[in-house]
């Protein structure tokens, strides 16, 4: 098929190589404008951009598609799909009507559970015991199109939303294709109204540890916000990123320092598995112990 391929960052990677590897006719890539980004704050073109000028494909990156020549553009490309993966931009309905077959979506969650935003990062956090991908059919509300195909996959409880991000980007690529090959003779499911709910987008005030917290929810928090923003703590006064965490027994006021890295919650205890010191990389809890002292009980 010609195909116009719409996302932006890491997660719609293996989407559009696996497009090409298919086959399939990529007419153009659009993704966001490049963001001042590093030290220097100097426009940095994102990680779908970069792919697409390694593959030879041609880049598009309009700052909206409200506009009506962007419109005509869009169309003036002829494809017979669009397949859309984060690509973070409102598609208006003139651009949804424009490919014969409309736009493709790849969501990461079990609609109508987790639309918007962050489905990822919250199905983590909300203690989900799974999630998925689904390939719907876009129309003009927020991921309410109909279903074409769903696949799941178990969160285990040591799950992080960077290690669950490269599953579903995975799973989503092979989804779309297998979605590809099959669209003539795929059934689409509408959504249920019922389970609907929302992702909204990570707030970095929902980053601090509460120790107060039973420990699941703790865990959950932590490995939900791994690796961006981070869950942090304040350890003597510096900001000390939790990375990754499994609920352990423990009993002691919230925010013991039990053993090592493990600290009493409301209910239980967590164990910290890897942790990032300000200004250091990501380690395992063994070596950010070598060069950190951990107060009695932390904040």
């Amino acid at each position: 098929m010609r195909i116009i391929f719409m996302g932006t960052p890491a997660f719609s990677v293996p989407v559009l190589e696996a497009l090409v590897a298919a086959g399939h006719d990529i007419a153009a890539v659009y993704t966001q404008p490049p963001r001042p980004a590093g030290r220097g704050k100097k426009d940095r073109p994102q990680a779908v951009h970069l792919r697409a000028l390694d593959l030879g494909l041609p880049v598009r990156h309009p700052i909206s598609l409200r506009n009506p020549d962007d419109q005509a553009d869009f169309a003036a490309l002829q494809a017979d799909i669009a397949v859309v993966v984060a690509y973070g931009l409102i598609l208006p309905q003139a651009v949804l009507d424009a490919p014969p077959l409309g736009c493709l979506n790849i969501h990461a969650s079990l609609l109508p559970r987790w639309r918007g935003a962050a489905p990822i990062h919250r199905a983590i956090m909300a203690g989900d015991a799974q999630t998925g991908v689904c390939i719907m059919q876009m129309e003009a509300g927020l991921d309410t199109g109909p279903v074409l195909l769903r696949e799941t996959t178990d969160i285990a409880p040591d799950d992080t939303t960077g290690a669950l991000h490269d599953r579903l980007s995975a799973m989503g690529a092979r989804l779309v294709v297998d979605a590809l090959n099959r669209l003539p003779d795929l059934t689409s499911e509408p959504q249920p109204e019922d389970g609907v709910t929302y992702a909204a987008k990570i707030d970095k005030a929902e980053a601090r540890v509460d120790w107060a917290q039973p420990a699941a929810a703790v865990a959950r928090q932590i490995n939900g916000l791994s690796p961006f923003p981070g869950a942090w703590c304040d350890v003597a006064g510096e900001r000390v990123k939790l990375l990754g965490a499994v609920v352990t027994d423990g009993d002691a006021a919230p925010g013991t320092v039990l053993d090592g890295f493990t600290i009493a919650c409301a209910t239980g205890a967590v164990s910290i598995t890897s942790a990032q010191r300000e200004g250091k990389r990501a380690m395992p809890v063994a070596e950010v112990l070598r060069g950190l002292t951990l107060d009695d009980r932390l904040a």
